[in-house]
């Protein structure tokens, strides 16, 4: 998800952090891939849901296109209570099923061969669940706009999109393509994600609009926006040529918008600059208002932030440099790269996401604003780190880590970024990440080897001290008789992260370990040590000078 939380956590951390792991068979079946999930590889959706405004009601279904991988007889697709599940039907046969919370399990009759191209057809309605505090406890938000217009909205990457559509609800399996079909009341418009193909209008006046997705997409990342919008874009002369940039905000808004809006140019010059190309030209860009602060649904991010810089109006940091830039403007766009492009195939992976999407703040500072306004920005970030849990979770059902993968994940990156001691190596790095994983699902193991790999030096000992511990690496130190002593302690076995430090007024690189070493120096009345603070460590003057 999009949002960093200083003070508060995201109601669906607050039961891992203070409940510790007490996962149930939902869990399990929510985040495994289960024997009946296996077997099949989506390749497109088209969804086609119509949203009853006046009855929190929406009616659907969702023709499922899947290649077998092998021989199976039971399907697993998702859906959540208190949503029903009226046909699921093959080649125009109705089959059975049976449901267990949120799974059901589709017994299918026709034979699956290998190879086979097949389709299912999944028919549902309901009204489904409100979402409490969108993004995080996320559903379908009903509101309307300061001219009493209807303004819908669906968010779900918390609660899952099986919250309000049937799918296989694990983020490892993407569609290859997608087409969303909404339909509305006449005076009303919905966005979705991808190009708008058509709009049919029918007898009983509501309309149909028609989206297609060109790309891969994850299935949180799918979503509805319905209001009164109004519609003006422009074209950015990108690294892969011409994209197209198109904003949808409420009537009322369009003037801010038009001036807030103005920062989207340049922030896709510097994430092109520092990620390589935006990952979704075949889709274009859109910026759509929502009944909430925003989120980072692919090719059509959402916005909330009022039209202000910040988060809502404050500078998370503390630095100053957060008010320079539209929080949810930069830090949803970023997301383009680090949620969609590259995607967790388990959320017990989601740092990728949040470490890298909060890392791209910074980054943009530094594009725009100089290297010291970046580092001034990460390091503020600090103070929202409580090292209460490691950033990672718990694979196989569907357990995140903690809320730190966004600032500790930040700031992860921000020592590594250092320790690359060449921009040009950590821009190669970024932009190579996005090509090596472009369009796919990862776990972050394979993140991690490919960021060793491009700096030539083995990592796994600094991401297991900062992603599965929770401990801030102190360099242990002492001056004495002409010799400094140093070490790395409050860390995992062997860590080894190399680090800049200035020793006696004389800048220096040092390579601790956990074991003891020593260096000859001139015995001097004032022996120091400052650690370079862009580096996410501590240090600790064994003697106490």
């Amino acid at each position: 998800m999009s949002l960093v939380i200083l003070l508060t956590l995201p109601m669906w951390w607050v039961g891992e952090v203070y409940g510790q792991n007490n996962f149930s068979r939902q869990d399990t079946l929510r985040g495994s891939i289960t024997e009946e999930r296996a077997w099949w590889d989506l390749n497109y959706y088209h969804l086609e849901v119509e949203v009853q405004i006046a009855d929190s009601a929406i009616t659907g279904k969702n023709l499922i296109q899947y290649t077998v991988l092998e021989p199976g007889k039971t399907m697993q697709i998702d859906l959540q209570k208190p949503l029903k599940i009226t046909g699921i039907s093959q080649d125009g046969e109705n089959l059975d099923f049976i449901r267990e919370g949120s799974a059901f399990f589709v017994k299918l009759n026709k034979r699956q061969v290998t190879g086979d191209v097949n389709k299912v057809v999944v028919e549902y309605f309901g009204r489904p669940v409100v979402a409490d505090n969108p993004p995080w406890d996320g559903g379908f938000t009903w509101t309307t706009d300061s001219n009493g217009k209807p303004f819908v909205a669906t968010s779900n990457q918390g609660i899952g999109s099986s919250v309000w559509w049937p799918n296989k609800d694990h983020p490892y399996d993407e569609p290859d393509s997608m087409r969303i079909s909404i339909t509305t009341p006449g005076d009303l418009m919905d966005v979705s994600n991808g190009r708008l193909e058509r709009v049919d209008e029918h007898r009983d006046g509501t309309k149909t609009w028609n989206w297609f997705v060109n790309n891969p997409i994850n299935n949180y990342g799918v979503n509805i926006n319905i209001g009164d919008y109004v519609h003006f874009g422009e074209t950015y002369d990108g690294e892969n040529g011409a994209l197209t940039l198109d904003y949808y905000v409420l009537r009322e808004n369009e003037e801010k918008a038009r001036e807030q809006f103005k920062q989207v140019k340049p922030m896709m010059e510097a994430f092109e600059y520092w990620f390589g190309p935006y990952p979704f030209y075949e889709d274009g860009y859109k910026l759509v208002e929502a009944p909430y602060l925003g989120m980072e649904h692919q090719s059509s991010v959402t916005y909330g932030n009022g039209y202000e810089n910040g988060y809502r109006g404050r500078d998370l940091s503390g630095s100053g440099w957060g008010l320079k830039f539209d929080f949810i403007i930069i830090h949803e766009t970023g997301h383009e790269w680090f949620a969609n492009n590259i995607t967790y195939a388990d959320v017990a992976d989601m740092w990728v996401h949040e470490g890298f999407t909060n890392y791209s703040e910074s980054l943009y500072l530094d594009y725009h604003f100089g290297t010291q306004a970046a580092n001034e920005y990460v390091q503020g970030l600090r103070l929202g780190i409580l090292n209460d849990r490691p950033l990672m979770g718990t694979h196989g059902v569907y357990h995140r880590g903690s809320g730190d993968m966004y600032n500790k994940g930040g700031n992860l990156l921000h020592t590594l970024r250092q320790v690359a001691d060449d921009d040009s190596l950590w821009r190669a790095t970024l932009r190579g990440l996005n090509r090596e994983f472009y369009h796919k699902t990862v776990h972050s193991t394979q993140v991690e080897e490919f960021i060793s790999n491009s700096f030539g030096r083995d990592l796994s000992r600094v991401f297991d001290q900062y992603l599965r511990d929770t401990r801030i690496p102190t360099l242990e130190y002492a001056f004495r008789n002409g010799r400094f002593t140093y070490r790395w302690g409050n860390a995992v076995r062997g860590f080894d992260l190399p680090v800049d430090v200035t020793l006696n007024g004389k800048e220096t690189r040092l390579y601790p370990t956990t074991s003891w070493q020593r260096l000859g120096i001139e015995s001097l009345d004032n022996n120091n040590l400052t650690v370079d603070p862009n580096y996410y460590v501590g240090s600790f003057d064994l003697l106490g000078r």
